[in-house]
């Protein structure tokens, strides 16, 4: 299956599942239930505790039909709030 975070430093898998969950207005138990997996192991996912297996993240993708690399990526993503921030002119 999956693998815990923290076992080996750099190994961080950071995701969007949460966002993802909250725009489609889906709770942990549906998307649990969706993927056949139990609704802790998702709030365990969107926490960073557990790095999901590929199969697992590719059926994840699959649930928001969205390309695996834009729920997933080994490098945190940009806050939304910092993307709104105007450019500082000097």
């Amino acid at each position: 299956m999956g693998q815990m975070s923290g076992e080996r430093p750099g190994d961080a898998v950071y995701n969007r599942i949460a966002l993802l969950r909250a725009e489609h207005g889906v709770s942990r138990r549906q998307l649990a239930d969706a993927l056949g997996v139990h609704y802790q192991t998702v709030g365990y996912l969107e926490r960073g505790e557990y790095n999901p297996s590929l199969h697992l993240a590719l059926r994840i993708a699959e649930f928001f039909d969205l390309p695996v690399e834009t729920i997933f990526s080994t490098r945190p993503f940009p806050r939304i709030s910092d993307a709104r921030r105007p450019a500082a002119t000097g």
